[in-house]
């Protein structure tokens, strides 16, 4: 058997065996990109086992419901906890990720949601469930993040200001920068919160 390609970028981060976050990502948005590139950073630094969830949404997915977006993205989840044998005990998700959110409240499991889809309201029923630490961060600029709903729960917030979708400022690079030192802050705070 060969040895694998070099230029294949592990997915898999070993740990602690009996704590496992699953890193979920966005439609376009993959692990590899700065929000969850540093999580997977900051996960490892608390001594985590993090998995990396890698996918292509169907060529159709435009037209998809929104049920079967939260259907496909459960399935998704769900394979990736499931092969944990019980060791998952952290999802981190971005955008399209936060449709299993649903799948956390019901297995109980922590969670970080980036840019959540508030404005879905299976997303925003499903938090309102979660019982398991939850943090929630997002931008006042994204169509997607209701703030009046993130403050009704009872989770941890960061809402940054003026920030989109990407939690970038738009034309301001170095302030994109420092919303990312921002966010990879909170996100230390809350994973160290987390009980060993």
């Amino acid at each position: 058997m060969s040895d694998p390609s070099p230029f294949t970028a592990p997915t898999r981060f070993d740990g602690a065996p009996d704590r496992v976050a699953v890193v979920v990502p966005g439609v376009g948005y993959s692990p590899a990109r700065p929000l969850l590139h540093f999580a997977r950073e900051v996960l490892i630094q608390h001594g985590w086992t993090v998995q990396e969830l890698w996918w292509r949404v169907p060529d159709d997915f435009s037209r998809f419901t929104v049920d079967d977006r939260i259907s496909w993205v459960e399935r998704q989840v769900t394979r990736a906890v499931d092969a944990e044998a019980g060791a998952c005990r952290l999802l981190v998700g971005k955008s399209l990720g936060s449709l299993a959110c649903g799948l956390a409240a019901d297995r109980d499991i922590a969670a970080a949601w980036l840019t959540p889809l508030l404005t879905v309201g299976h997303v925003a029923r499903s938090l309102r469930r979660a019982e398991a630490p939850t943090l929630l961060v997002g931008g006042s600029a994204d169509p997607q993040w209701d703030a009046r709903v993130a403050e009704s729960l009872r989770h941890g917030v960061l809402e940054v200001p003026s920030a989109d979708h990407s939690l970038e400022l738009a034309g301001d690079a170095t302030g994109s920068v420092d919303v990312l030192r921002q966010v990879v802050a909170r996100l230390d705070q809350f994973v160290g919160s987390l009980r060993p």
